[in-house]
């Protein structure tokens, strides 16, 4: 599967411009509602970009102009999530594909506008970095439905807003604006809506020009830290922070520096 083409599932699809693979969530008639099928899809997607080594950061997308994700589409739950038995399978796919975002060696961003509600803040949490509009609004309803979160979302919340604020977010089921979600430390940018793709890409083709092993080597370091002290992988960390001081990219970086020039980095 290639990031070059557009890789097209049900009412999600991933394509690429650049140095960036944009995943797309592309049913705005129901507000980009995540169905079981989009849950599915994710991985593959992932993998694409993942596999493609033309693509340096990876930004995920609401199709339309009204929402990021609404959250999931709750016209599938009678069917897939009546009762525990039933909601096995979607609970499978929903944790299959945040880890597929989690580990991802490559950055991920979320560019996000209007409705981030339920499962769209799972995957937003699940990107290293967050930029919304002004007029995005934020919530996890579960409390208004009766169901729980599972303990690995509230774990992954809590590492992004600390423990008051994610009670509070879990508990109340309230809707936050962008503004209030940046001052609790959930997202890292905000822009007014004309200006969101705009700087969004700029923000990632930033990201983009900087070494990628040095990159990964941040990503695995902030993911291990998060983690209980006895589940850490330190063979892992200590391993990608020995392949970038052996880089043919830090040779290069140290030259362009000499030379006064921007470096071109290639992960090598």
């Amino acid at each position: 599967m290639k990031a070059e083409q557009w890789v097209q599932a049900d009412k999600i699809y991933a394509t690429k411009d650049g140095e960036l693979g944009w995943i797309v969530f592309n049913q705005p008639e129901k507000r980009n509602a995540i169905s079981m099928e989009m849950w599915q899809a994710l991985p593959d997607l992932m993998q694409a970009h993942q596999d493609d080594p033309g693509v340096r950061v990876i930004l995920f997308r609401g199709a339309g102009d009204q929402a990021f994700i609404s959250g999931a589409d709750i016209s599938q739950f009678e069917k897939l999530r009546s009762d525990m038995n039933k909601a096995q399978d979607y609970n499978a796919a929903t944790e299959l594909a945040t880890a597929a975002i989690k580990e991802s060696t490559k950055p991920t961003v979320a560019m996000i506008h209007g409705f981030c509600f339920g499962g769209g803040v799972g995957i937003a949490s699940a990107c290293d970095l967050r930029v919304a509009s002004a007029d995005a609004r934020f919530r996890i309803p579960a409390a208004r439905l009766g169901l729980s979160y599972g303990f690995a979302g509230i774990q992954h919340l809590i590492s992004l807003v600390g423990a008051a604020n994610a009670r509070e977010i879990f508990i109340t089921a309230s809707v936050y604006s962008a503004e209030e979600m940046l001052r609790m430390g959930y997202l890292n940018r905000v822009y007014p809506i004309e200006r969101l793709e705009q700087e969004t890409l700029a923000y990632a083709n930033a990201i983009a020009a900087n070494a990628p092993l040095t990159v990964q080597s941040i990503k695995i370091s902030v993911n291990e830290a998060v983690k209980d002290a006895g589940m850490r992988d330190m063979d892992n960390v200590q391993a990608a922070f020995i392949r970038c001081f052996n880089s043919k990219d830090y040779e290069e970086g140290r030259r362009a520096f000499m030379e006064k020039r921007n470096p071109e980095f290639r992960g090598e």
